[in-house]
């Protein structure tokens, strides 16, 4: 192979390398695979002006102010979540229910979570992100059985390739991961 052969293909390669890495999924906030960035206490992110404002008087979307409760939650802060949650005009919505269980399992109150999820589920029984969480709460709870069951129906959903299958299965076989 000569010298120029060699540097094409490894220019080539590397181009292919490069593009494979920027080639993935993209995730737009609004979905459960990203979370926007939390403010001081007080203020909501809003996406349009992507900024900080306070929260009293902040005109944004049922959206976002869901999405940022999920941020919120993500970060730790439960109890400001949980908050942020009740600011929102439709609480029957699949993901307000789903991220109030997140909020309030993580809180220790376990069975309040498993309704909240339960509820989720009636409303989209497709969502997979409130299955791996009701699958968590059901492995805290030691019902593997029940946990099996939301794995085998986040395969159904969307394979064993995403997120939500492999996390809730790290979790039943190591339950410290949770």
């Amino acid at each position: 192979m000569t010298i120029m052969t060699a540097r094409f293909a490894s220019i080539l390669l590397g181009g292919c390398l490069a593009a494979s890495l920027f080639s993935g999924p993209v995730f737009a906030l609004g979905n459960d695979n990203s979370t926007m960035p939390t403010c001081k206490k007080g203020e909501i992110y809003d996406q349009k002006t992507k900024k900080c404002v306070k929260q009293q008087g902040a005109n944004v979307s049922d959206e976002n102010r869901t999405d940022y409760a999920y941020s919120l939650a993500k970060a730790g802060r439960y109890e400001e979540a949980l908050a942020m949650l009740d600011t929102v005009k439709d609480q029957n919505s699949a993901e307000v229910l789903n991220y109030r269980g997140y909020a309030t399992r993580k809180l220790g109150r376990i069975d309040e979570g498993i309704s909240y999820y339960l509820q989720s589920v009636k409303m989209d029984p497709q969502y997979a992100k409130v299955r791996e969480y009701l699958g968590e709460a059901y492995v805290i709870k030691g019902r593997l059985d029940l946990a099996k069951e939301q794995l085998t129906t986040i395969k159904e959903i969307c394979g064993t390739g995403c997120e939500e299958y492999q996390d809730l299965n790290a979790a039943i076989l190591d339950p410290s991961k949770i």
